[in-house]
């Protein structure tokens, strides 16, 4: 966990994330990339010079899973912890039947999420996206869109007036299977029917198999390029977000 706390750090410096005082939501789904960024930001918040708190959310979106583990993992990190019930699945899969989910059941999940970390008294929702997550949604973008382009580091949200900010983009999902597993994170099996049948999963395909067997490196060099092209909010140094920051 030391080495994904230090790269959540640098990722946290790069994109001036975090500010004294900010009390931060991170999105918990249940999956190891959220349980791995709420104990990162637990742990990073018991040293970092800039004070924050951290607010485990969840939404439950219908499934009714067990959260109890995930609970008492919240109270081992002294994190606060609150779930929110909501009908989204049944949404996303019954009233509207969509034949391709993921689009719907993000944006309401998003929405969803924004109003809980109101609610809660938060300013900033962590997400977490790791490093293989940039890599993915840049080429499903510019592979399926048309158009290079990839989400921000940082986020401000204007009609809420609170940022996103992912932390995690300097981790791999590879560390972050590995902290999972060491530590035995309470990991919720995902209930979503489109669960592995996505466009993500068959370019993460692609992406693992490129970077071991025809050009390894790969995904160095393309989040590099991400970093150092001109893609909007990828610019280092706080000075990713479209509004001065509070």
């Amino acid at each position: 966990m030391k080495r994904i706390v230090s790269r959540v750090r640098k990722a946290v410096e790069d994109y001036d994330m975090i500010s004294d005082g900010h009390r931060i939501g991170v999105g918990v789904s249940g999956g190891k990339d959220s349980l791995v960024l709420l104990g990162a930001l637990a742990s990073l918040s018991r040293y970092y010079p800039k004070k924050f708190t951290v607010v485990g959310l969840t939404l439950d979106m219908g499934y009714n899973p067990d959260y109890s583990g995930i609970r008492s993992y919240c109270e081992e990190l002294g994190v606060e912890y609150i779930v929110k019930p909501t009908n989204i699945a049944e949404v996303v899969f019954d009233y509207r039947k969509e034949e391709n989910p993921c689009s719907l059941c993000a944006k309401l999940r998003r929405g969803a999420l924004n109003d809980l970390a109101i609610e809660a008294g938060c300013k900033r929702v962590a997400l977490g996206h790791h490093n293989d997550d940039v890599l993915e949604t840049f080429l499903l973008s510019l592979l399926y869109e048309g158009r290079i382009n990839c989400f921000s580091p940082v986020t401000y949200l204007d009609r809420t007036d609170l940022y996103s900010i992912r932390p995690m983009i300097y981790v791999r999902e590879g560390d972050i299977k590995g902290v999972a597993k060491r530590l035995e994170l309470p990991v919720l099996k995902s209930s979503c029917p489109a669960d592995g049948n996505t466009k993500r999963e068959e370019i993460k395909n692609i992406l693992a198999e490129l970077d071991k067997s025809v050009n390894a490196g790969l995904k160095k060099r393309l989040f590099t390029a991400i970093q150092t092209g001109k893609i909007d909010g990828w610019k280092r140094a706080g000075t990713s977000c479209k509004k001065k920051q509070s």
